[in-house]
């Protein structure tokens, strides 16, 4: 397990299988009792490399992308019109 803020960070799992399924890509594997379980393969060392990530060395904790996204659901949230990226204020 890979993500930072999962409880399982650090982790080892016991991979079964890595699968496209509707809700997008997962990873499965064995959970402590047997079962099967799976998560975001974004969350694990499946995932392919990304390649921001390894340009920014940790510099950046997130991607331009992901913080328009953010903002976009933060108006959408409260209400506002997103339709265009507004003044950056100092």
């Amino acid at each position: 397990m890979t993500h930072p803020f999962h409880p399982m960070f650090g982790r080892e799992l016991e991979f079964i299988v890595r699968r496209q399924c509707w809700r997008g890509d997962r990873v499965y594997y064995f959970d402590e009792v047997g079962g099967r379980s799976r998560i975001p393969t974004e969350w694990t060392s499946e995932a392919p490399v990304d390649a921001f990530v390894v340009a920014a060395e940790g510099s950046c904790p997130f991607r331009t992308q992901d913080l328009v996204e953010l903002a976009a659901l933060v108006d959408r949230l409260r209400g506002v019109d997103s339709g265009a990226v507004g003044e950056i204020a100092p």
